[in-house]
């Protein structure tokens, strides 16, 4: 009866997992489309239409996980898109800090009854569906 249970339940998780990844998925390429695209491009390769308007060349973002040996820097690009780093992929601060304008607009999505926790995390949530996309785009 064991033995039956298990790949039942191993099941049972795979089969709720695929369509929650599909959503950040989904939610993460909404973000990109709308704040990064029109620098880094559709593609991530740094071809958006703004790119010609900068001074700065602007990174490309499939070869993230190429230039950090093999492993996806998460907490790298986290740091980059919240705004808390301001060296590094983009050597300055050229680029939005997205984090702060996503939770100054927290009420739009919320409400106007949320907290600054409930602000926070929803920053939080929509830079990770974000970095799940931008993940998907390496080469």
């Amino acid at each position: 009866m064991f033995a039956k249970t298990i790949p039942l339940a191993i099941a049972t998780i795979l089969s709720t997992y695929g369509p929650a990844v599909a959503q950040d998925v989904l939610i993460g390429q909404q973000e990109y489309m709308n704040s990064c695209a029109q620098c880094h491009g559709p593609d991530g390769k740094g071809g958006g239409v703004m790119a010609g308007f900068l001074t700065e060349t602007v990174p490309d973002l499939t070869v993230l996980q190429q230039n950090n040996g093999g492993v996806f820097p998460v907490t790298a690009v986290y740091g980059v898109i919240d705004g808390t780093t301001t060296s590094g992929v983009h050597g300055s601060r050229d680029m939005p800090a997205w984090g702060q304008r996503y939770e100054l607009r927290a009420d739009e999505q919320l409400g106007m009854d949320y907290t600054a926790a409930d602000a926070a995390a929803l920053a939080r949530g929509r830079i990770l569906a974000l970095i799940e996309y931008i993940s998907t785009l390496q080469e």
